[in-house]
């Protein structure tokens, strides 16, 4: 399985969706960056833990 079959990119986006909606609302404007630097850590997270879920389950 190639490494580009792992990447978390649906949720990456419903991150960064979710991030920059809950900041419009709640402030009338969104702040992309933010929004983003939430995506990739939540996408670099996610990436973790497969990869430490399917080390596990090898062993």
């Amino acid at each position: 399985m190639a490494f580009a079959d792992n990447l978390p990119i649906s949720e990456s986006l419903g991150v960064f969706v979710g991030v920059a909606g809950m900041d419009w609302l709640a402030d009338g404007q969104a702040e992309p960056v933010k929004a983003l630097l939430a995506a990739v850590a939540a996408g670099a997270a996610i990436v973790v833990a497969r990869r430490w879920l399917r080390h596990r389950r090898k062993d």
